[in-house]
């Protein structure tokens, strides 16, 4: 079964959560564990973060998040059409941050990579930034089915 849906929203903080909530009632149709959606919640969040902090530096613009489930994969894209990234490599080395003032402590990527099984990051200067994160939903129980790892009797 393949499923799409998208959404877009201004580059305001207060719509970081909007963003995280959206996905996660999306993946609902997977049945996923409480840890599977507080995972994608929290790479999610980071890639919006990301795009309303770095991608617009405080000026207005438009995030566009979209999520695709496939089986049991969910491909979730966060794009924004800001000022985009020079050195994509640089920028995703944990504590490497554009923005020290504001206290940001430079995990933003370093997140998203623990919390997906995959991460792509596109960005060009002066075009934006579209980062692509995939997560397979159900999985873990599955590996656990064979007798092997924790058990509760």
């Amino acid at each position: 079964m393949k499923n799409k849906m998208q959404v877009t929203f201004d580059a305001k903080s207060v719509n970081e959560g909007f963003a995280r909530v959206a996905v996660a009632a999306f993946l609902t149709q997977l049945d996923p564990t409480l840890d599977e959606i507080a995972d994608v919640k929290t790479a999610v969040s980071e890639a919006v973060t990301n795009a309303i902090i770095h991608g617009y530096e405080e000026r207005e613009g438009t995030v566009h998040v979209s999520c695709v489930i496939e089986g049991v994969e969910a491909l979730i894209t966060v794009e924004d059409f800001g000022v985009g990234m020079a050195d994509i490599r640089k920028a995703m080395e944990p504590f490497y941050t554009t923005k020290p003032e504001l206290e940001r402590s430079g995990m933003g990527f370093a997140f998203m990579e623990a919390f997906m099984d995959d991460i792509q990051v596109e960005s060009k200067p002066g075009v934006g930034t579209k980062v692509t994160m995939a997560k397979k939903i159900g999985q873990k129980e599955e590996e656990n089915q064979d007798g092997c790892g924790d058990s509760s009797y």
